[in-house]
């Protein structure tokens, strides 16, 4: 099964367009794994848990794996999740970008060591940074087009010269994802939930490619707005939310309240495609 059928998979299953983010701070765990690095693992198998019958993804951020020594808890985290959520596949939030054999290198960190049935890449390097990701049949990719971080003004919201006009930069990696480029056809763009405006503008611009979403929760998008822009019955969107369901609560009932969280925004996202 490949990356777009396991997306519509889930969505189906868990009725959700959900994307659990796991973005582990230790200093941020509940008591008794509160500032213990070698609990990261255990911290976010058990969101996982908690949380599996409710996402259309889940989404580790491997700098917040990185930065603690702690890629091995890593690979182990997502072997569980696809032996516990077989259904829900996995995207490793990476932001590559690199080119040749470098870039072939990261391909197989991604899809070889971890296992992630997706990844974030950067297409600032161009066509051949992302290229050597394509070859692994039927595994996805999402480049960075309107990021949700208001620094992303400084390149994404510059006009380029172009034969069909004067596109803003985050307007021609669309066009790019959606035509030239797509050669497996799992490819995806990254949008921010905090620019609704520009997700219909990129939605328009790709019109079957499935847009992955964060910013909703703790950096404040619209749920509403985001799906009303993006999401189409036949275009997926993957709708990001990570500190606001990880640290729903710092007690004990820390995995009731992630799921409790999770519910909320899985259905406030499924009844915005009708509102």
């Amino acid at each position: 099964m490949n990356f777009l059928d396991q997306l519509h998979g889930a969505a189906q299953q868990n009725r959700s367009l959900l994307c659990v983010g796991l973005d582990p701070e230790p200093s941020r765990f509940p008591a008794g794994l509160k500032g213990d690095a070698s609990r990261i693992y255990d911290f976010c198998a058990r969101i996982v848990d908690a949380t599996a019958d409710l996402a259309i993804a889940f989404k580790p951020q491997i700098a917040y794996f990185a930065a603690h020594r702690a890629e091995t808890q890593l690979e182990h985290l997502i072997q569980h999740m696809h032996r516990n959520a077989p259904h829900v596949p996995v995207i490793l939030d990476a932001k590559r970008g690199d080119i040749g054999s470098t870039a072939q290198q990261y391909a197989v960190e991604a899809f070889e060591r971890y296992g992630a049935d997706a990844v974030t890449l950067s297409p600032f390097m161009g066509y051949d940074s992302v290229a050597p990701y394509l070859k692994y049949e039927g595994k996805g990719a999402f480049l960075l087009c309107r990021t949700s971080n208001p620094g992303g003004d400084d390149l994404q919201a510059q006009r380029l010269a172009s034969v069909d006009g004067q596109p803003l930069l985050y307007e021609h990696v669309a066009k790019l994802v959606q035509g030239p480029w797509n050669l497996n056809g799992q490819l995806g763009l990254v949008v921010g939930a905090t620019y609704p405006a520009e997700i219909e503008r990129v939605r328009q611009l790709a019109p079957t490619a499935p847009l992955l979403i964060p910013g909703v929760g703790a950096q404040g998008g619209d749920a509403v707005a985001t799906v009303k822009a993006g999401w189409r019955p036949d275009a997926p969107i993957v709708v990001s939310s990570s500190r606001a369901i990880l640290y729903a609560s710092d007690g004990s009932d820390y995995e009731a309240a992630a799921r409790r969280e999770a519910i909320r925004t899985r259905d406030l996202l499924e009844a915005a495609k009708t509102a």
